[in-house]
């Protein structure tokens, strides 16, 4: 089992920034990639970025590129979303996911494990 939970959610006005974090523990962080997803009101878990396990390779959903980042930190056991220029769409609550496939999936059913996620306002 691996648990993971987040934090760094809150309430920024647009244009603004936060740093999303994702602590793991349990199983060896460095034999996961990892991701990010979000999910709005009313709305489907979407992709928002992944990494893989030793960040070799990032990858960006289109709406989110060149505004965040993804990074990971091993001897940390921690997962980062750096968000910039927030828009009110990025409100959602955001989750981490851990993927034990040799080349991170980009799709939440193929995560194996999830933290509770951590929420994401941005104001007009």
């Amino acid at each position: 089992q691996v648990q993971l939970v987040e934090s760094g959610g809150g309430l920024v006005q647009a244009g603004g920034s936060l740093r999303l974090s994702c602590v793991a523990s349990g199983r060896t962080f460095s034999n996961y990639g990892m991701g990010w997803f979000r999910q709005a009101p009313g709305k489907e878990r979407d992709f928002v970025a992944a990494i893989n396990r030793h960040s070799g390779s990032t990858y960006y959903a289109d709406s989110v590129k060149g505004r965040f980042t993804i990074s990971r930190d091993n001897a940390k056991n921690t997962v980062y979303l750096q968000m910039n220029r927030l828009k009110p769409e990025d409100t959602a609550v955001y989750y981490c996911a851990a993927d034990g496939a040799l080349v991170v999936r980009r799709t939440s059913a193929a995560m194996d494990y999830w933290g509770k996620g951590t929420l994401v306002t941005v104001s007009s």
